[in-house]
């Protein structure tokens, strides 16, 4: 046995304890048990395309002749050459599984032309039937993997190959449009240049950092690049020509080019069970939720709809004990290993006798009190939707708006100006892998003192209100431009003062009545804008006071909207806008909070 693999192994079984306990102060989590066999690697297995392109694998499995069922992971990274690339491979192999760990299509050793999600679909479907019919699969085949490799699972669960049997995807979009390229219409900037041009052009991974470019020209940093207009000609600064990169660009609604990739469109027809997981604060929240939520109310079949299951922890992209500025404690670590493995077992071999169905389905992670809990369902059953309203108070750009239960009376309006410019910059929040920002929660009191910030707090709590579920702010407001963006953050103020950003959404006012459906703003015309904040568990503690910020820019996490209304990514030009807020009578502003006793 190859010395390295054993490292990782060893590293591998580093686990938790196991338990059967449903309390939240008791919820623990599965043990691996130990490796079981040897293993065979074979490296540059070709795996034919219907379109005659191949594709090449590294297969992992027990050394001892015999059939085995399998599991197959995809990835853009490279099955060799990204750090631990194999650890899953062996930690699974090693426990009685053939691992097909394949480069997807104009990536690392395969062939073909590399253009993000396109293939994922076809190539999924072909790469899972192969491994079915190998002689050393007995005909179960599962896939796992997280963020890319999470998100060709589902392209792959769309095109229901007969041997797929169910899927793992961990911190994975279900819509590449809501998710991944934009927040419900917001551009994710420095995500989609950062992940994009930056690191993906050529067929081998660019492994440069946040705030420098490789080939990029002399003295252009990340940082100063995300600046440059218009969006379309950015990547020629820093000696990138990707064409998937303009056609994202030129896609900016949500047209038939993102609906083929959605797995929403088609969760009515998907008739396996799901297993989702990713954290609070990561950048795909939405696909983890929405994923589990979908599938449990609109899957194929019984079991899609009863036996998906659904993780989510305080993390962002993977899983941690501290994220931004918070350490939420021992308890927060989970071994997604093991997790899987238990998983797998049930539903590739047959162990039902493993705990899983004597479990709750959901398993969420309430923040502020800091445990885990088991649920019957996503969104809770339970949680009581109230409507805590924006009042106006204290100073004239806002500062001192207050939050109520009750509904405000003739409250004026709170007007502010957004310059793209000088736009409210990202502090935390929902971003990931390397762009130049901090994410998950951090202390917003810095963005808070801006003249272009609206601050509305609560009293404070004289008890415990927990908030678990999906969060949306009703905001009614008008512009003096025919386009712009308004963004939200709900957040947790501390006795101490620390404001800590608990869950965040934007709206791009063009997109008011949905992301398919763009149209422009008469100036001066009040609109209700619905701003999607996904979601959140997080229990405001007693002396503690909920708040919500309002702005129009959250930069350079997302673009900034130049208020012109001209096409997306095509000028430089930008104009202020003046925003009117309103939070009285009829037209009364108000965050909807999913309460929970």
């Amino acid at each position: 046995m190859n010395s390295e693999f054993l490292t990782v192994m060893r590293y591998q079984i580093t686990l938790l304890a196991l338990v059967a306990a449903t309390a939240p102060s008791q919820v623990r989590f599965p043990e691996a048990y130990p490796p079981t066999n040897e293993i065979r690697l074979e490296n540059l297995v070709p795996v034919p395309m219907r379109d005659g392109v191949t594709l090449y694998a590294d297969v992992y499995r027990p050394a001892a002749p015999g059939k085995y069922p399998v599991i197959v992971s995809r990835t853009p990274y490279s099955t060799e050459r990204a750090p631990n690339a194999y650890a899953a491979a062996v930690f699974f192999s090693r426990r009685g599984y053939a691992y097909v760990y394949q480069d997807v299509r104009g990536r690392h050793e395969s062939e073909g032309i590399w253009e993000p999600f396109r293939n994922d679909i076809e190539d999924g479907y072909d790469t899972i039937e192969w491994s079915a019919r190998q002689e050393w699969s007995n005909g179960k085949v599962g896939m796992e993997g997280g963020s890319y490799l999470g998100h060709v699972q589902w392209r792959a669960a769309m095109s229901k190959p007969p041997h797929l049997v169910t899927i793992f995807p961990k911190v994975a979009a279900t819509s590449l449009y809501h998710d991944w390229i934009t927040l419900n219409g917001g551009w994710r900037l420095s995500f989609n240049f950062g992940w994009g041009p930056v690191r993906q052009e050529s067929r081998i991974m660019q492994n440069t950092g946040p705030h420098t470019l490789a080939g990029g020209p002399e003295g252009i940093s990340f940082d100063r690049l995300l600046r440059h207009l218009p969006l379309m000609s950015m990547q020629e600064l820093a000696g990138r020509h990707a064409r998937f990169y303009r056609n994202w660009i030129e896609h900016p609604d949500y047209d038939d080019y993102w609906k083929k990739l959605n797995a929403e469109e088609v969760f009515d027809r998907i008739g396996i069970p799901v297993h989702t997981a990713g954290g609070w604060f990561d950048i795909f929240s939405q696909g983890t939720l929405r994923g589990y939520a979908g599938m449990s109310r609109k899957g194929a079949t019984e079991i899609a709809r009863k036996k998906s299951r659904l993780l989510i922890g305080p993390w962002g992209h993977g899983t941690s004990r501290k994220f931004g500025e918070i350490d939420f404690g021992p308890e927060a670590m989970v071994h997604e290993d093991a997790l899987e493995l238990r998983w797998f077992d049930y539903w590739l071999k047959d162990r039902r006798n493993n705990g899983l169905d004597e479990e709750p389905p959901v398993t969420l992670f309430v923040m502020g009190k800091n445990v885990w809990r088991r649920e019957n369902e996503y969104p809770l059953a339970r949680a009581q939707y109230k409507k805590l309203y924006f009042h106006r108070a204290g100073d004239a750009n806002g500062h001192g708006g207050r939050l109520g239960w009750s509904l405000p009376g003739d409250d004026p309006p709170a007007r502010y100006g957004y310059d793209p410019e000088h736009p409210a910059p990202s502090l935390g929040g929902n971003n990931c892998c390397g762009t130049p920002t901090p994410a998950g929660p951090m202390d917003q009191r810095p963005i808070e003192q801006r003249a272009d910030v609206l601050v509305y707090t609560s009293d404070l709590l004289d008890r415990d209100v927990e908030v678990t579920g999906p969060v949306k702010v009703a905001l009614y407001a008008s512009s003096d431009a025919v386009d712009t963006d308004f963004v939200a953050k709900l957040v947790d103020v501390f006795p101490d003062g620390r404001a800590i950003n608990v869950c965040e959404g934007i709206v791009r006012a063009r997109y008011r009545e949905g992301a398919d459906r763009p149209k422009l703003l008469e100036p001066g015309k009040v609109y209700e804008f619905p701003i999607d904040l996904v979601g959140t568990s997080n229990a405001f503690q007693k002396g503690h006071r909920i708040r919500v910020d309002i702005t129009s820019s959250h930069f350079p996490q997302f673009d900034r909207n130049p208020n012109t209304g001209e096409p997306f990514g095509q000028s430089a030009r930008v104009k202020v806008a003046n925003q009117t807020i309103y939070q009285g009578g009829e037209r009364a502003s108000y965050v909807l909070l999913p309460v929970v006793e």
